[in-house]
């Protein structure tokens, strides 16, 4: 079947296991901005286990869903001993880019904040993110120029995790990418701006990038494309091939943690690297 279609045919399941999904862990909701969008939450384990906080920003298509949304993946996480920022966005296409990276950089800035009033050591980050959240993410580590434009300190990321990201805008892009990067951005807008193979800069934040060949909605070649760039820098990559059977964007973006690591090789690996950190 056409991976496409498969994804399109993936919602029904995935939703169903979503809305059944135990929640163990209260967040607290955090205002970062006067917008609706505009919070975080934030998860803290019963027993924290773990040395590393993990910044999470969500998919969506960069026009949909939010941190309450994805609880689960946060009730996941926690689950696993990890403390977890969840953040939200201003989405399009009623908000255009650049807005976006703007509230990613400030939601960091206030997380760190946060966690620092609350005198929680974030000396050790991984920033993750699917899908659009990906894309996000990875302009926030790698694009020193962004940095510097919001005053984001990148020091105490440890490494970056990306799912299903569209690094590159190729030609070759699906129709659907091709409407979301339509509404994400206005006319005239260059998108190298925003492209994070073309924004990368040589910091040497190790990343793990994770990618299908059966997406149905974004290229394999975007991490290749990532990947190839962060080489020539210098920067450690791992590109990791989904082969799971629900190797679908929607699964294996955000789908997975609904799932065991026993269950999910992906989410073994999502675990993994970051305890190889």
């Amino acid at each position: 079947m056409n991976d496409y279609w498969r994804e399109s045919l993936s919602y029904f399941g995935l939703y169903r296991k979503m809305f059944g999904a135990k929640k163990r862990f209260s967040p607290e909701f955090v205002r970062y901005g006067p917008d609706r969008d505009q919070y975080f939450l934030y998860y803290e384990p019963a027993a924290p286990v773990r040395d590393k906080v993990i910044y999470w920003v969500h998919g969506g298509g960069w026009n949909a869903g939010n941190p309450r949304f994805f609880d689960y993946v946060g009730q996941c996480v926690a689950a696993a001993g990890y403390r977890m920022i969840s953040g939200g966005y201003r989405l399009s296409p009623g908000n255009k880019y650049p807005v976006q990276i703007e509230d990613v950089c400030s939601c960091y800035n206030a997380a760190i904040h946060y966690l620092s009033k609350r005198g929680i050591d974030a000396s050790r980050i991984i920033v993750a993110g699917p899908s659009a959240g990906a894309h996000l993410t990875s302009i926030l580590c790698y694009c020193r120029e962004v940095q510097e434009e919001y005053r984001v300190d990148i020091s105490p990321v440890v490494g970056f995790i990306g799912f299903g990201g569209p690094y590159s805008f190729r030609e070759d892009q699906s129709k659907t990418l091709k409407l979301l990067l339509n509404q994400l951005f206005a006319k005239a807008y260059d998108r190298r701006n925003a492209e994070p193979v073309s924004l990368m800069s040589g910091n040497q934040i190790p990343m793990l990038l994770i990618q299908s060949r059966h997406d149905g909605l974004v290229q394999f070649e975007c991490a290749e494309d990532f990947a190839a760039r962060a080489e020539a820098l210098g920067i450690r990559c791992e590109l990791y091939s989904v082969e799971d059977r629900k190797n679908t964007h929607s699964w294996y973006t955000a789908g997975l943690f609904l799932e065991t690591r026993e269950e999910n090789e992906t989410l073994n690996k999502f675990f993994s690297w970051i305890e190889e950190r």
